[in-house]
């Protein structure tokens, strides 16, 4: 009873803090060449580091992206929060039952939707990328698309990714990568270059974000 009453008021006091602080964040959107045209493309294999995943909920809301979330409990309240907002929580993990985990992404994407993963979660290591997307992208032919948020101003956690809770009216900046294509059927070592790829495509859009997100507003953004 106790574990519920806590899922209950984190779901609550998560789902307040984000629609309250959401709208009034001075987001702007900025695309690599190669990018996806808009947020809605479909379908897509959405990548990002665990510590955005605040602002992520509230850029990314009511578009049904599929989410792999866990059974843990950590899981099981963020599951519940990303529901409001519109996500469709797909059950499984990284860690465990990652066979059952990717092949519920892989039908979600065969019926058109785009899916998402925090690369680095559920537990990390922080900033490193995990090779789900990449089975993905080659099982499927969905292009493999990487995103950071970087808030000018905001709380930083003292959780294992150091998730950053925006301050209000915060400037904000999505940086959004080219798509990747993995080719199917790729040998072991083809996969890892592409999961190099993904890697470096995080780390590039994480750094361009942090670097232009006190430019946000200003005409000297760039925005391709």
């Amino acid at each position: 009873m106790w574990q519920r009453f806590l899922l209950w008021l984190i779901t609550w006091a998560g789902f307040l803090v984000i629609r309250l602080i959401g709208p009034t964040l001075r987001l702007a959107v900025s695309f690599e060449d190669g990018a996806p045209a808009s947020l809605d493309t479909r379908p897509m294999v959405l990548s990002f580091w665990h510590d955005c995943i605040f602002p992520a909920t509230y850029v990314w809301r009511n578009l049904q992206i599929r989410v792999l979330s866990s059974d843990s409990f950590d899981g099981e309240y963020t599951g519940r929060i990303i529901r409001k907002f519109g996500f469709v929580k797909v059950r499984g993990s990284s860690s465990r039952g990652a066979v059952r985990a990717l092949l519920g992404m892989r039908r979600e994407i065969e019926q058109g939707a785009t899916v998402a993963f925090t690369i680095d979660g559920p537990k990390g290591p922080r900033h490193v990328a995990k090779p789900g997307p990449v089975l993905l992208a080659g099982s499927t032919g969905a292009p493999m698309v990487a995103f950071h948020i970087a808030v000018q101003h905001g709380w930083t956690l003292n959780t294992w990714d150091r998730s950053v809770i925006p301050k209000p009216f915060s400037r904000a900046l999505m940086r959004i990568s080219k798509q990747v294509s993995v080719p199917a059927h790729s040998g072991e070592a083809r996969r890892d270059a592409y999961l190099g790829e993904l890697q470096a495509s995080l780390e590039r859009v994480r750094a361009f974000a942090e670097a232009n997100v006190a430019k946000v507003g200003n005409a000297e953004l760039p925005v391709r």
